[in-house]
């Protein structure tokens, strides 16, 4: 998902000044006239980070998105980190613009610069408090950059095909990767040969970062509406039995449902991992979609909608006729 918006020779400038000048912090850059360009200079007063977080706050709007470039990690050539802001009370419009350009930014800045690419929706995350509870959830692991990340996808990945790991990470466009849990890709392969139902339900675990299983279960295409969640997103994959010119076909449909409901941050990571994951569930374990399908509601789904998918096109083709001879009608 991303949306053709570049950076701007300005922002270009505006960083590596920021990145030259020890009295600058931080930058926010904003979206205008299909470019990334610089909006406000956030400076530096101290050489303790945390010092200088109170005056980015009045920076930052509660009904519009920014993007915030930021010093973390003094004297270090990987030391800064890409902030999306996209608050809940933003245009809609404006938060799918923003989250399909959040990559394109780090890219073309330079992604050994960043260390670190959060998201947020609320100003009380750029706070310390928000930071120390990011920085205890990372705790775990030390921080990586775009390349060691991907990195480290290969080398779970190796190990997995030893037969080592619980689950692959699959790369779904730039830094972000989604590892399937070992539940989910059985559950798949079972599918695959036709066992285990006609319906395959998956969700993503937006905090673990990881695509798991819901369930499997057997339905007809009128019982989608009310298999399928209505209240949270969901990755399902439907064998649709019909018949073609007296023959029977099972053609797999995926249907990704993302209710109005959703939160924002459920909306951004479904829809940036949806391309990745299915390229990976064609290509690794050989499921083959006839159909895909994105609704915001299961109820949009029925015995009708798939059969006008599925229904062969018929060329519409007009015989000749004789020109009417003068006076007649």
């Amino acid at each position: 998902m991303q949306s053709g918006i570049t950076v701007s020779k300005e922002l270009q400038d505006a960083f590596n000044e920021l990145v030259s000048t020890p009295s600058q912090r931080g930058i926010v850059a904003t979206i205008s006239s299909e470019a990334l360009i610089p909006q406000h200079t956030l400076p530096s007063k101290s050489t303790d980070f945390f010092s200088d977080l109170p005056a980015l706050t009045p920076l930052l709007s509660t009904t519009a998105a920014s993007y915030i470039i930021l010093r973390r990690y003094q004297n270090a050539p990987d030391g800064y980190v890409a902030v999306t802001y996209i608050p809940d009370t933003a245009p809609v419009r404006q938060k799918m613009l923003f989250a399909a350009t959040r990559l394109t930014l780090v890219r073309e800045l330079g992604t050994e610069r960043f260390r670190e690419s959060l998201f947020v929706t609320e100003m009380r995350e750029l706070e310390r408090e928000g930071w120390e509870k990011h920085d205890a959830h990372g705790a775990l692991s030390a921080p990586l950059t775009e390349e060691e990340e991907n990195l480290k996808g290969i080398k779970e990945a190796e190990a997995e095909a030893k037969g080592g790991t619980e689950g692959r990470r699959l790369e779904t466009g730039g830094k972000l990767s989604i590892a399937t849990s070992t539940e989910a890709r059985e559950a798949l392969g079972m599918f695959r040969v036709g066992e285990g139902g006609n319906l395959l339900q998956l969700n993503i675990n937006v905090k673990d970062e990881t695509i798991e299983l819901v369930g499997s279960s057997s339905t007809d295409a009128d019982g989608l509406a009310s298999a399928i969640s209505d209240t949270e997103p969901r990755y399902s994959f439907f064998r649709y039995s019909h018949q073609v010119e007296g023959s029977e076909q099972t053609p797999i449909v995926f249907i990704y449902t993302c209710p109005s409901g959703s939160k924002i941050k459920e909306r951004m990571v479904y829809a940036s991992t949806k391309q990745g994951f299915l390229a990976s569930m064609s290509s690794e374990m050989g499921v083959e979609i006839a159909k895909k399908l994105e609704v915001s509601s299961p109820t949009e789904i029925t015995a009708s909608t798939l059969e006008e998918e599925f229904r062969p096109k018929q060329e519409q083709k007009q015989g000749f006729s004789r020109p009417k001879r003068p006076g007649k009608r």
